[in-house]
C-alpha cells in the first residue's frame, strides 16, 4: 500500500488589508469624534430646524421641482434624442444645436436669462412668423413667475442631458434587433416603445438616476430667483439668526435623504428589470429546448426580437 502523505491547506493571509482597515476605521473614529462632540456645530440648534414648517415647506418646493423637471426633461428629452437619431439632416442638426448650446450654458445663466425675459420681450404671441398672423398673445411678466421660470430653466437645460443619456441608450442596442423589429412589420412607435426601448433602459437607468439626483440638488440655483426652495429658506433663516453650520448641516442632511430615496428607487428598478430580464432568457432557453434539432439546411436562422 502507497502511504498518502496529508495535504495541509493554509488559508492566504493579507495583511495589508488588516492594515488599510485599521486605519480606515481609525480615521472615522476621528471624524466622528471632531463632527459629534465639537461643541461650534450646535446640533441643539439643527435638531430644533430639522423639522420646523418652514424648512418642510421650502422642501416641499424643491421636491416639486425635481418631480417636474424630471417628467417634463424625460419628455422633452426623449423628443430630441429621437430627432438626433432622425435620418432627417434638418431635424438631426437642429437637436444637435439645442443640446449644444443648453450643455454650454451655466443653469444659473439660463434661469437669470429667463427670469428678465420680459424686459426682452413685452409679450409672447403665438402666430406665423414674418405675418401678422396672431393667435394669442400674452404677458411675458404673466406667464413667467418665479416657478414657471424655475421649471423651464430646469427643463431647458436637464432635457440636453436627458437627451444624450436616452440616445446612447438607443445606439447600445444590438443593430439586429432593429432589423428584426422591421421584420415584424410593427408600426415604427409600437417597435420603439416595445422592442427597443425595454432593451435600451438598461443603460439609460444608471445614468438617468443620475441626473436625477444632480437635478435635486441642481434646483439650489433657483435661489437667484428669491423662490423659497430649501437652499432658499435656509439662507434667509441663517441671514436672520446668524446660525449658519447648524442650518447648512439641515439642508446638507435633507440633501443625503433625497439623494438616499433615489437611490433606494434605482436598486429597486434595477432589479426589477434584471429579473425580467432573466425570465426572458429562461423563457427562450425553454423555447429553444422544445425546438427540433434537426432543421433544414436551406432554410435561414429566423431572427428574434426581444418584444417586451
Amino acid at each position: 500500500m502507497k502511504n498518502h502523505e496529508t495535504i495541509q491547506v493554509v488559508p492566504a493571509r493579507y495583511p495589508m488589508r488588516i492594515v488599510g482597515a485599521a486605519v480606515a476605521l481609525l480615521i472615522l473614529a476621528i471624524v466622528v469624534q471632531s463632527v459629534a462632540f465639537n461643541p461650534r456645530w450646535e446640533w441643539g440648534v439643527f435638531a430644533r430646524w430639522f423639522f420646523d414648517p418652514v424648512i418642510l415647506e421650502g422642501l416641499g418646493q424643491t421636491l416639486l421641482l425635481t418631480l417636474l423637471g424630471t417628467l417634463l426633461s424625460v419628455i422633452f428629452g426623449g423628443v430630441l434624442a429621437l430627432a438626433r437619431l432622425s435620418s432627417s439632416w434638418l431635424l438631426s442638426g437642429l437637436a444637435w444645436a439645442y443640446i449644444w448650446l443648453f450643455r454650454s450654458l451655466p443653469l444659473i445663466v439660463v434661469l437669470i436669462v429667463l427670469y428678465n425675459f420680459s424686459y426682452l420681450y413685452d409679450t409672447l404671441s403665438i402666430g406665423i412668423p414674418f405675418t401678422g398672423i396672431n393667435w394669442a398673445s400674452y404677458q411675458t411678466i404673466n406667464v413667467l413667475g418665479q416657478f414657471s421660470t424655475a421649471v423651464v430653466g430646469l427643463t431647458l437645460v436637464q432635457s440636453a442631458y436627458t437627451a444624450e443619456i436616452i440616445r446612447g441608450g438607443f445606439l447600445g442596442v444590438d443593430h439586429g434587433q432593429y432589423e428584426a423589429a422591421s421584420a415584424l412589420g410593427l408600426p415604427a412607435w409600437r417597435r420603439t416603445l416595445r422592442i427597443i426601448l425595454p432593451q435600451a433602459l438598461r443603460t439609460i437607468l444608471p445614468s438617468g438616476f443620475n441626473e436625477i439626483i444632480s437635478l435635486a440638488k441642481g434646483t439650489a440655483m433657483v435661489y437667484v430667483l428669491a423662490m423659497p426652495e430649501l437652499f432658499y429658506t435656509i439662507q434667509m433663516i441663517y441671514n436672520r439668526t446668524q446660525e449658519v453650520i447648524p442650518l447648512l448641516m439641515v439642508g446638507a442632511v435633507w440633501y443625503l435623504v433625497i439623494t438616499s430615496v433615489l437611490s433606494v428607487i434605482q436598486y429597486l428598478v434595477e432589479r426589477s428589470l434584471a429579473r425580467s430580464e432573466r425570465r426572458s432568457a429562461v423563457n427562450a432557453a425553454r423555447g429553444r429546448a422544445i425546438t427540433p434539432a434537426a432543421q433544414p439546411t436551406s432554410n435561414p436562422e429566423p431572427v428574434h426580437a426581444q418584444l417586451s
